[in-house]
């Protein structure tokens, strides 16, 4: 398992690799991508800040949660920090298993709950300023 915070660009093979075990028939890879817009205003780039520590720690609480509900020990979660342009990968799970049902819930599992427990903040800067987004623990601020 496999579980960071990083500022370097993600490579979504890399990862892809590391999960790939002879005796899985599944991988299910979920990759977050910045988007040009956000809320129906035009987005410029992203801003991602993290507690580092804190959020490899809960993301490995998830990785134990899928281990003990799919019998999953082959998976990864790297999320970037830091600006991010358009196009860019800010978050990718992988997740590999014998049978593709329990990797695809996995996976689901691991996107949704590291958007609800991890602690990671987005700013989104547009045309008409910028404004964080709502991460745990946070009330969303205009800037």
């Amino acid at each position: 398992m496999l579980f960071k915070i990083t500022e370097a660009r993600i490579e979504s093979d890399e990862l892809y690799r590391q999960v790939l075990q002879d005796q899985n028939g599944a991988v299910v890879t979920f990759c977050g991508v910045v988007r040009n817009h956000a809320n129906n205003k035009p987005t410029r780039y992203l801003v991602y800040e993290a507690y580092p520590e804190m959020a490899e720690k809960k993301m490995a609480e998830i990785g134990a949660q899928i281990e003990a509900k799919w019998k999953i020990q082959d998976l990864g979660m790297v999320h970037r920090v830091g600006r991010l342009e358009i196009g860019e990968i800010s978050v990718l799970i992988a997740v590999s298993s014998p049978h593709r049902a329990e990797a695809f819930e996995a996976c689901r599992y691991a996107i949704d709950r590291l958007k609800e427990i991890v602690p990671i903040w987005k700013k989104e800067v547009g045309e008409d300023g910028e404004e964080w987004v709502e991460g745990p623990g946070m009330v969303a601020q205009k800037g």
